[in-house]
């Protein structure tokens, strides 16, 4: 069984009681915010290696690492074969500094992007603005409603019912 669907089966567990997922997603949160710590200490270093010596590298264990590289492929330059990834596989971790803040605000995962050394790859002004990007790209906007007697949004200058709105 490949080491994504171990980390799923675990990390997903509806069976297990929920005060021991809850300890274990507190342990993983922790695992994951040092070990981004470490990577933005240097944003411009591509880290290789097997999935088993990133973890010896940060110290966590394999299915952590598992849901580390679960967690960051999408914010990656180069995805890695995270579906059939097995200890030997060798992965990357060279990721888009914008798009893996961006995934840290989607995911509501404050504890990741207030991180102290982001203040040393973005100023204050280019997070927030990234913030805002995220935020807005998720919100839903309805167009404003059209009524008969409105005028038409074409421009003709003629009531909607007598113009565009006579073809719907």
């Amino acid at each position: 069984m490949a080491l994504l669907e171990q980390w799923r089966k675990v990390a997903y567990n509806e069976q297990m009681d929920k005060q021991k997922l809850q300890q274990m997603w507190s342990v993983y949160f922790g695992h994951e915010r040092d070990i981004y710590a470490e990577l933005l200490k240097n944003p411009d270093e591509v880290v290789t290696g097997t999935v088993k010596e990133l973890a010896e590298k940060y110290n966590v264990d394999i299915m952590t690492m598992t849901g580390f590289l679960d967690g960051i492929n999408d914010s990656l330059k180069e995805a890695n074969p995270i579906e059939e990834m097995e200890e030997d596989t060798v992965v990357n971790l060279g990721f888009d500094k914008a798009l893996l803040y961006k995934n840290m605000v989607a995911a509501e995962a404050d504890w990741l992007y207030n991180l102290e050394a982001w203040n040393d790859i973005f100023d204050e002004d280019t997070r927030k603005a990234l913030y805002r990007e995220q935020k807005s790209s998720t919100t839903i906007r309805k167009e404003a409603k059209v009524y008969p007697n409105d005028p038409c949004p074409c421009g003709s200058g003629k009531k909607y019912k007598k113009c565009c709105g006579r073809n719907a």
